[in-house]
């Protein structure tokens, strides 16, 4: 059921119409009691969760308990990060999310549905698994808040991948981003039918039907006037229909399809959202579709300080590094550490172009031997920031020195594609 959906390619909601349409949404819901919202950490500042978050929070008083960020593997949010986001007024009820010890598994995909969807490529079951708070928290309403945009694990990000992904445990969580990855990341990127959907959606509809999940889902854009993101679309619903209609915006704001492959990229981390290359290699996901072969992806990143967000796939970063798929996927077979992180082997596959053009990560806080220790190429940030000044350059075609380049702001936003490789 959808409680609410507004949107277009040319909407802009401004927050006074977001906090009417947020309360028009839950007035349809009726009285609550015990309320736990999901929402993205800071790693999906631009999403207007927070705002959201908020709102919530204001609609239903004390009867918001718990706000669960849904960090996944990432890190845990600072303070300075939750009042940012969420407010100093509502710091209290930040409940941090453990990925390796505060699951309950709800049930198995079977074996034989993996099989299927990933083309005979796999073989395994899947747990789906969420925080126990979920289970516990004997909730009469889970609010479930995000951005829905493209993504390189699942196609299109936020449904229920902010539940059984978000809120998720390490295996699930290893296992989803290796179907991802082994079924092909250009096969899935920008689509919202995918094989790690499929499995999301079976262990929804298999395994939580009874929990009293509502999905808010936002649609945000850059305008091409003022170059400032705007809220295009927001969606309220309990089911795919919801996430599906969400999707259609977001393919048509989010997605650049080129006329030509481009030669140069440059691409810019906001070092407030951007700290590891566990997600600064967005710059590579988003854009490998659109660069030529033999072209250049340059990264500029004054925020990144280390490979992963968690110390052990950081350690297996730096023993790997990022390499083309049958070298990955041999080192899953023989080395039992990496068998057993599948979510790490998915990240060095996504990290690699796989040798068809040369990325360059320009940083001060990991040093060149590191950087290229995992096999990319380096240059010194400010050295690069002096070339290709983030302040002076517009999203798009740009010339420096007389070269031509495409200059990204932030990768988080979009997804770009010449029409050659986007089937």
């Amino acid at each position: 059921m959808i409680y609410f959906e507004r949107g277009s390619e040319t909407d802009c909601l401004t927050p006074q119409e977001l906090q009417i349409s947020i309360n028009l949404a839950l007035s349809k819901l009726g009285p609550r009691k015990n309320v736990l919202v999901i929402p993205p950490d800071f790693t999906r500042y631009h999403s207007r969760a927070g705002e959201i978050t908020q709102y919530i929070c204001e609609y239903y008083g004390n009867s918001v308990t718990d706000i669960l960020p849904a960090l996944g593997t990432h890190f845990a949010m600072s303070s300075h990060e939750i009042e940012i986001m969420y407010g100093k007024k509502y710091a209290s009820l930040i409940r941090e999310h453990n990925w390796r010890n505060d699951i309950i598994k709800l049930g198995d995909v079977p074996s034989g549905y993996i099989n299927q969807v990933s083309e005979g490529k796999l073989s395994y079951s899947w747990p789906a698994q969420v925080n126990k708070l979920l289970i516990q928290g004997n909730y009469d309403l889970i609010l479930s808040v995000g951005q829905v945009v493209p993504h390189e694990v699942i196609g299109m990000a936020n449904f229920n991948k902010n539940i059984f992904i978000g809120t998720g445990g390490a295996e699930g969580i290893n296992k989803s981003h290796f179907l991802g990855a082994v079924y092909g990341m250009e096969r899935i990127m920008g689509r919202a039918d995918t094989p790690v959907r499929k499995v999301l959606n079976y262990a929804s509809k298999t395994f939580s039907s009874h929990l009293p999940i509502i999905y808010i889902q936002t649609v945000l854009s850059k305008d091409s006037q003022d170059n400032k993101l705007k809220l295009r679309g927001l969606y309220i619903g309990n089911d795919v229909e919801c996430f599906e209609k969400a999707s259609d915006l977001s393919l048509k704001v989010n997605f650049k399809m080129l006329e030509k492959p481009l030669k140069k990229v440059v691409v810019y981390l906001p070092p407030e959202e951007f700290k590891s290359t566990w997600l600064g290699n967005k710059s590579i996901y988003r854009t490998r579709m659109a660069i030529e072969d033999k072209g250049e992806l340059i990264v500029l990143a004054p925020g990144v300080r280390e490979f992963g967000e968690d110390k052990q796939i950081d350690k297996l970063i730096r023993k790997f590094g990022y390499k083309t798929t049958p070298e990955i996927l041999e080192s899953v077979k023989n080395d039992p550490e990496l068998t057993n992180n599948l979510s790490a082997a998915a990240h060095l596959i996504h990290g690699s172009s796989e040798n068809r053009f040369s990325i360059t990560y320009c940083t001060s806080q990991l040093s060149e031997s590191e950087i290229k220790s995992v096999n990319y190429n380096y240059q010194p940030l400010e050295e690069m920031l002096k070339r290709y000044n983030p302040n002076t350059l517009k999203d798009g075609f740009n010339t420096v020195n007389g070269e031509e380049i495409f200059f990204i702001s932030n990768p988080a936003l979009g997804l770009w594609a010449h029409k050659n490789r986007f089937k």
